[in-house]
């Protein structure tokens, strides 16, 4: 007899919906495999969903929906999970931005998790996270959807000139994530500027940080260290961080500008044929 993994559903999201899917499956009268053959997968992938061994995707959520007719409660029900497998200390902030109507940030290593594609987050996150890669990787790519909501945040970045040359995931996905970034250029809830190498001393030099606004709540600033995060509501920082953004923003090129120098890295660097 199979021994079926008994799950608390309130252990945590990925546990609940696991138990949930299993308790649906069941009340349809499907087996695993016959669920798995009406959404394109296997009767494994189903069997490990439910017991919270694998975490699912938004795709696998909105094809559950439609075979169980569940109303969208998997698709609705994903975004919980999906945040939950970020490391802890940086949960409360993906839940913070997600609520935002203004996020201003600048970068200095990397470009901002929002506009990072695929391919190249999942570089960044395989230097430490192979263990977790896909559910940190999914988790990253869920916080994205909040730009393209009917009514998206405003999004202004400014991102270090030395991010441009920085090589994450090779030439072709170098060229990939500039050839994204300029694809934001004519958004007009977006602004990405870029600060050059030349200006020398400037704002950011003590690192990367975002500001949070709110329609309803308090300003947020957000900074981040090796293996923490730090956020503070504090008006005195909120000013004197609001007030170095500002002045980023003024020593950076424009966005015109920034377009430009970003087109021509991705064309000398990372072009067809070129070399690193």
């Amino acid at each position: 007899m199979v021994n079926i993994r008994s799950l608390d559903p309130s252990a945590s999201p990925l546990d609940y919906y696991g138990s949930e899917l299993r308790r649906l499956r069941e009340d349809a009268g499907l087996s695993q495999s016959q669920l798995g053959e009406a959404i394109f997968c296997t009767g494994s992938l189903i069997g490990q969903i439910e017991t919270a061994h694998k975490v699912p995707t938004r795709e696998f959520s909105e094809r559950i929906d439609a075979a169980l007719m569940t109303g969208g409660f998997f698709s609705r029900l994903v975004g919980l999970v999906l945040r939950s497998q970020l490391p802890s200390w940086f949960q409360e902030y993906a839940e913070m931005e997600a609520k935002a109507a203004y996020i201003s940030t600048y970068q200095s290593q990397m470009v901002y998790g929002l506009l990072q594609t695929e391919a190249y987050a999942r570089a960044v996150l395989s230097v430490e996270q192979t263990d977790r890669l896909e559910e940190l990787l999914a988790a990253r790519m869920e916080r994205q959807r909040i730009l393209r909501r009917e009514h998206p945040p405003v999004l202004c970045v400014v991102l270090d000139e030395a991010m441009l040359h920085r090589e994450i995931g090779g030439p072709e996905v170098m060229r990939a994530q500039l050839e994204h970034l300029l694809s934001f250029m004519h958004e007009p809830w977006v602004q990405i500027q870029i600060l050059p190498n030349g200006v020398g001393e400037h704002p950011g030099l003590l690192g990367s940080f975002t500001l949070l606004r709110f329609d309803s709540n308090p300003d947020l600033l957000y900074s981040e260290s090796y293996d923490s995060g730090h956020m503070t509501v504090n008006s005195r920082v909120i000013r004197e961080r609001s007030v170095g953004y500002a002045r980023l923003q003024a020593m950076a090129a424009s966005p015109q500008e920034s377009a430009k120098l970003i087109t021509s890295v991705m064309e000398e660097r990372y072009g067809p044929g070129a070399v690193a």
